[in-house]
């Protein structure tokens, strides 16, 4: 009986055998769970892709409205206020008459002046009638001598020798004359400094002195307060420190709105005039001017601004997701999946515009990254890449 189950038990080992060898799915089978064991192994990444752009954005940087055309003005000359027709705030116009003075010294200059000319003006009238009589001499001398006899010929020479002198004498004192002229004229001008005019159409913006004060010229040692000053308001200029990074392509012509807080709810523009094209070593900074108009004097000088300064690149640079750029205390870098395998990127950061951050380094438009970089997917890590939400996508055009 014992000899009957054993033979029942071989019969039915080598059936299943059988069936098992005459099977052909299932060495696939075994693969296909070998390869899923593996997919479940691999880390899933989150990836998009890197895109190309020209850079567009714009900055707020802070500026200062400041006068087109300033003048402090001094007296050229030592003198009295006599009287002041403008105030702090008087619109004055070109050539107008501001302030005149008093300088009863240089009356009397003028007057030694013109004294001085009405006599060097007589000595020359002296001078040129007695060159006319010995002119006339001479030449009645000369020719009686042509008669023999009649004049002897030193005589005739010593006149010749008087006319030679009287011409001189004339040109001294027609040089004396002209510098007596030319001193009369110089006071005359000094004495056109009296009357402190306005230099250009524009604004008194300070007065620090009054009728009756003893003013002299700015240029002394320890002056530096001027009698009045004059500001051209109908145009201003917005100065505007440009840090360095931002002073690529700037082109000059370019239009730039700004706001100051005087009115919060309005916004101005001008236009970029004058480019400084060198960087203050202290401030890193590069001065640019903007053209501003304002006919209606609603702007003022000395008034903040905040300014929508525009920054371009002139050529297409590179954009990741902003999470995408991972920082240790070694390396700025994006974690790349090339073929399902990580590698590390390293990068420099530039513009962030909106969700996206531009990187230069060994990058190309459409490489596939990380969505969001960690310095724990380490280089050669094999990852299961998945392309990421369309936020990213979106952001990225």
């Amino acid at each position: 009986m014992n000899r009957l189950k054993l033979l029942v038990s071989l019969v039915l080992a080598g059936s299943v055998g059988s069936c098992i060898s005459c099977n052909p799915t299932s060495g696939s089978a075994a693969t296909a769970a070998s390869s899923s064991s593996t997919a479940a192994s691999s880390p899933a990444v989150e990836v998009t892709k890197v895109a190309s752009r020209k850079l567009a954005l714009t900055v707020r940087l802070p500026g200062e409205l400041q006068a087109y055309e300033v003048v402090s003005v001094f007296p050229k000359v030592t003198a009295y206020i006599d009287s002041i027709s403008v105030d702090r705030g008087s619109v004055v116009k070109s050539g107008q008459l501001m302030a005149r003075l008093v300088a009863p010294e240089l009356a009397a200059q003028r007057a030694e002046a013109q004294s001085r000319l009405q006599g060097a003006e007589a000595l020359h009238a002296e001078a040129e009638a007695k060159l006319a009589s010995d002119e006339n001499t001479y030449q009645r001398l000369k020719a009686a001598s042509a008669t023999p006899g009649v004049v002897a010929g030193n005589d005739l020479e010593i006149v010749r020798k008087t006319v030679d002198g009287d011409r001189a004498h004339l040109e001294s004192v027609r040089e004396s004359a002209e510098a007596a002229r030319a001193a009369l004229k110089s006071v005359r001008e000094v004495e056109g400094y009296l009357q402190i005019r306005a230099p250009f159409d524009g604004v008194v913006t300070e007065r620090n002195e009054h009728t009756g004060a003893l003013v002299g010229p700015g240029s002394g040692a320890g002056v530096s307060i001027p009698l009045l000053k004059v500001e051209k308001t109908a145009r201003l200029r917005l100065v505007v420190p440009i840090p360095e990074k931002y002073v690529a392509d700037m082109t000059e012509g370019a239009k730039v709105d700004f706001s100051v807080p005087a009115f919060p709810n309005e916004t101005f523009s001008g236009t970029v005039a004058r480019i400084a094209h060198s960087v203050d070593t202290k401030t890193r900074t590069m001065p640019v001017e903007l053209d501003v108009a304002n006919a209606a004097d609603r702007l003022a000088s000395g008034m903040f601004s905040e300014v929508l300064w525009p920054v371009r690149r002139s050529r297409p640079t590179l954009f990741v997701p902003t999470p995408a750029v991972a920082r240790t205390t070694e390396a700025t870098f994006v974690v790349r999946i090339r073929d399902g395998n990580v590698e590390w990127v390293n990068v420099q950061t530039g513009e962030v515009d909106g969700k996206l951050t531009e990187v230069f380094g060994d990058l190309r438009d459409g490489d596939e990254i990380a969505v969001r970089g960690t310095d724990e997917l380490r280089p050669g890590t094999h990852v299961n890449a998945q392309q990421s939400s369309p936020d990213f996508k979106g952001s990225a055009k």
